[in-house]
């Protein structure tokens, strides 16, 4: 790793903060991607993700990024848009504390991280990405806080979430400005009996629902990942690409 890994707290919340190779040569301000479950998506410890995207720095494949790992103190809760029934007997329900949640990162954390680091601060260049019902909140905040996230990243994103499709259908969305980037393996939810065997056509339909609001193909992806089942491993591997396409040059 070139870059350089720091970890703090910000309001009794744990954070790591990854800074690019250059961030120290130069006084130039970087585009910031908040990434959930503490960065697991980039975690060094766990992943090659990383060291691919440092590779697409070097080849001037995507500018250089500050990532922002933020940990949760409850992702059933924090990551969930509305309360909903628990999807089986030995699970807890889905709190739906979300707003609350993109409430801290676009009021509180959003501001420290501007102020400590050297950033850009529109939305052209402030992502916010997830895995899982890391990729569903991180959506949620697109129409939340469409003035303060401008580019999405829903890697597996929990689209089967009760509600969510007709909550996609019934907003209005402008494209203007922002990219959204959807993915999923192709063989998510085909061993689930409930709700989440729909991951696959959720996803589809998402995508086709933004696609419908005027977002054309350079501004809202579709990747199916074919092969691919809900793991981390499947998460990690995408992740750079979709920051590639977000953000590229």
């Amino acid at each position: 790793m070139k870059g350089k890994i720091l970890t703090g707290n910000v309001m009794d919340r744990e954070i790591i903060v990854y800074l690019p190779p250059s961030y120290r040569r130069t006084g130039a301000g970087f585009p910031v991607v908040y990434v959930q479950d503490k960065g697991d998506l980039f975690d060094p410890s766990g992943s090659h993700a990383l060291a691919d995207l440092e590779a697409l720095f070097e080849q001037a494949r995507l500018v250089e990024l500050v990532l922002v790992g933020v940990a949760s103190n409850d992702r059933r809760s924090e990551y969930t848009p509305w309360p909903a029934p628990a999807l089986a007997e030995r699970y807890g329900g889905f709190g739906g504390r979300g707003a609350d949640y993109l409430a801290f990162l676009a009021h509180e954390l959003k501001p420290y991280i501007d102020g400590e680091y050297n950033t850009l601060r529109q939305p052209g260049d402030t992502g916010i990405a997830g895995a899982s019902l890391g990729g569903l909140i991180a959506t949620y905040a697109a129409y939340l806080y469409p003035g303060v996230f401008g580019r999405i990243a829903s890697i597996s994103g929990s689209f089967w979430y009760q509600g969510w499709i007709e909550f996609m259908a019934a907003q209005r969305i402008a494209p203007a400005g922002r990219k959204i980037y959807l993915d999923v393996g192709s063989l998510e939810g085909t061993v689930k009996t409930n709700v989440q065997k729909e991951m696959v056509p959720q996803t589809r339909k998402a995508h086709q629902i933004l696609r419908s609001a005027g977002f054309t193909a350079g501004d809202c992806k579709l990747v199916i990942d074919e092969g691919a089942v809900h793991r981390q491993e499947f998460f990690t591997k995408r992740f750079p690409s979709a920051l590639q396409w977000l953000f590229a040059k």
